[in-house]
Parts: structure tokens; C-alpha cells; sequence
């Protein structure tokens, strides 16, 4: 006895592959991850860039009390500290003076974030800053918690 092989004869309009509907499908799911994801992203980054700016402005504390205990002021020139800014931090000291000083930050990336911070007496406007020696910021106008 003998094995033979059967061949079949292939099916008329047989064809392996997806269907249209199957390839609609994975795209809108795809697009609906995407809608998801994107946002998420995006607002990781802007709390990034919201952690520099008060990180800046917190290492601008030390540097300028640094300042004040060799020359008793201080001083609004940032090149007079011995301070490094993260890159795209943007730091421009409001007011300085023996009595007090107040500095604003703002990030390339992350408008319209904006934080300040004060200490001691100033006569400058404040805000986002709420107290002394705390970071405020805003997002557009809309003050955040420190």
C-alpha cells in the first residue's frame, strides 16, 4: 500500500490577509491610545519645566544670601553669583537692595509658566509670589500652589 498525498485545488476568492474593517479598526484604536497618550505627555513636560524654574529660583536663594553675608545687599546682577542656571531658565531679579529682592523666572518651553519668589521687603509687584521666601507660579495669569 501506498501513502498519496491529496492535493486540494485552491478556493476561488480564498485570500489570507486582513480585512478592511480589521485594518480600520487597529487604526482607530491606535488613534484613540494616541488622543490618550499625547496630553499625558504634555503635561509631564510642563511640571518639568515647572520643577526647574523653582529649583533655580530656590539655588538663587542661597546664591544671593551668599551675596548678602560678603557685601550686606543685594545685588541684581545674576553674574554676580556664583550660580548656574538650568538651560532654557530664564532669571531676571526684579528688585535688590539691603532690605530685600525679588526674582522672576520664566522657561523658553514652558510659557506661559512664570514663578517669583521674594524675600524681605520689596516694593516691586509680586506676584505669582504668595510669601516670603516661597515659590510661587502661574500658568497664564492663574497662580499655582507652591
Amino acid at each position: 500500500m501506498s501513502i498519496r498525498s491529496v492535493r486540494r485545488a485552491p478556493r476561488v476568492g480564498s485570500r489570507s490577509g486582513f480585512t478592511l474593517i480589521e485594518l480600520l479598526i487597529v487604526v482607530v484604536v491606535i488613534g484613540i491610545l494616541a488622543a490618550v497618550a499625547i496630553p499625558k505627555f504634555a503635561n509631564s513636560k510642563g511640571k518639568a519645566y515647572a520643577a526647574s524654574l523653582k529649583s533655580d529660583l530656590h539655588n538663587l536663594t542661597t546664591a544671593q544670601e551668599s551675596y548678602f553675608y560678603d557685601h550686606a545687599t543685594y545685588t541684581t546682577d545674576v553674574n554676580n553669583l556664583r550660580y548656574q542656571l538650568s538651560p532654557g531658565v530664564t532669571i531676571d531679579i526684579v528688585e535688590a537692595s539691603g532690605a530685600g529682592w525679588l526674582a522672576k523666572a520664566t522657561h523658553v518651553a514652558a510659557n506661559p509658566i512664570t514663578c517669583a519668589i521674594y524675600v524681605g521687603t520689596v516694593t516691586a509687584d509680586r506676584t505669582p509670589a504668595v510669601s516670603e521666601g516661597a515659590v510661587g507660579c502661574s500658568n497664564g495669569g492663574t497662580p499655582t500652589p507652591p
